[in-house]
């Protein structure tokens, strides 16, 4: 069985954004999503849509294709309930809900891995502990949170 991974909004937006700045991220983006994607059972949600939409994306129309042609995760009652108390215990910032949306519907459904770029309120290892211990409390599992250039598989 397919371990799964949840796409979050800047996996989406790095894939497509042409900034000299974001070359780095781009080619690695886009390298995992040549090679590795298909290793996965792969699912976003509804929040990743309703993000990409917006126009502040660069390649913007691209970004929200792309994440159009990704399985979504249900979106159901509980997952407000979850994000009000990441919200309320700090483990994501009160006036970036996104981050704790995504976090909660990867904790929700038991996804293996959060995917992404947001190494400020996601991948960022002194959160890490608080994300867990808030997640406990609550009863889920956590997502190993990791950008895409650590979800490589190792060549034999």
């Amino acid at each position: 069985m397919k371990k799964s991974v949840y796409l979050e909004t800047t996996v989406f937006s790095f894939y497509h954004d042409d900034r000299p700045e974001s070359a780095w991220r781009r080619q690695i983006t886009r390298a995992w999503w040549r090679t590795e994607k298909k290793l996965y059972a792969v699912g976003t949600s509804a929040f990743t849509i309703e993000e990409v939409r917006q126009p502040v994306y660069p390649s913007w129309k691209k970004v929200a294709a792309l994440a159009r042609s990704v399985p979504l995760y249900d979106v159901i009652e509980d997952i407000a309930g979850i994000i009000q108390v990441y919200l309320q215990q700090h483990v994501m910032p009160a006036d970036d809900a996104g981050d704790a949306a995504h976090l909660a519907v990867a904790a929700y459904h038991e996804v293996d891995y959060l995917l992404t770029w947001n190494c400020r309120h996601l991948a960022n290892a002194n959160k890490f502990e608080h994300i867990r211990s808030v997640n406990r409390r609550l009863g889920l599992m956590t997502p190993e949170i990791v950008t895409p250039e650590q979800l490589f598989r190792e060549k034999p």
